[in-house]
């Protein structure tokens, strides 16, 4: 029995040389949030091809898609980034989940309201100081947005259009070495009429399929790119904090993530 006790406590004993897992935030609207089932599509496709440590983070909670996948994200329906960036709400999410990584997807509302290019490149120059703010290493990979051509906006397309030929300028003189900003083309090969369920949000059966087809390969070049993160922080008990809520299904404050206990930052285990 002795040895049970003893194999018992090396399992959950927490370890030093455990990395933390990269935090990434999925930041846009309705195409991020309640029609973005590319997400899961995305998390399960890492999941396949080992990158195993990572969570995706967010305030928002969306789990209305097949399979298992992490349901955090910042996809607000309706959201623009010059309301976002004017009504100064990003930096709360970022303190709240304080991403490694930033996967945004703005822009499309902004269009829609007929912002123009340069008054939504100026919200994205805002929301990546914010970024930094929070992580000055963050790394942030801007889509160039999707087609659209829903009813009434007859001029939508071509805003887009004039919007993507901005956006790599834009990376390119806000990137740096310490945080780079790399462009996603979600446009090209994007079709409203085959991929789309109104001429905005994409269909299940092949518009998020090709979102996540663009995200992965872009995403997965920073992955291998990041160095191992260091250790998690751990609880006053000793025990680390664990990088999802998710993995305290019942609540009680622990959870267990890489063959160790955990205990979720701020629950009932969490003493101060």
């Amino acid at each position: 029995m002795a040895v049970v006790a003893v194999v018992a406590m090396m399992i959950v004993q927490p370890s030093a040389n455990a990395a933390a897992a990269t935090r990434i935030m999925l930041l846009g609207d309705s195409i991020t949030g309640s029609n973005g089932c590319w997400r899961a599509l995305l998390w399960q496709h890492l999941q396949a091809t080992r990158y195993t440590n990572i969570d995706f983070v967010g305030t928002l909670r969306n789990p209305y898609c097949p399979g298992s996948f992490d349901i955090d994200n910042e996809g607000h329906g309706g959201y623009s980034a010059t309301g976002i960036a004017d009504n100064n709400q990003l930096p709360g999410w970022l303190s709240a989940s304080r991403p490694d990584i930033v996967l945004m997807m703005l822009g499309t509302n902004d269009v829609w309201g007929n912002k123009g290019t340069s008054n939504i490149l100026r919200a994205y120059t805002k929301l990546l100081g914010q970024m930094r703010a929070n992580n000055p290493n963050v790394k942030v990979l801007v889509a160039q947005i999707l087609p659209m051509t829903p009813s009434g906006c007859g001029n939508c397309n071509a805003n887009v259009q004039n919007l993507n030929a901005a956006i790599p300028g834009w990376a390119s003189s806000n990137s740096t070495s310490r945080s780079p900003v790399r462009v996603v083309d979600q446009y090209t090969g994007f079709n409203t009429a085959r991929d789309t369920v109104d001429g905005v949000h994409p269909n299940d059966s092949t518009g998020i399929r090709k979102i996540e087809a663009r995200w992965y390969p872009a995403l997965t070049s920073l992955l291998s790119a990041t160095p191992t993160p260091t250790a998690p922080a751990t609880a006053p008990n000793g025990y680390p904090y664990c990088a999802s809520s998710s993995s305290d299904p019942d609540g009680d404050g622990w959870g267990w993530e890489n063959n160790r206990s955990c205990v979720v930052r701020g629950g009932p285990a969490d003493r101060r």
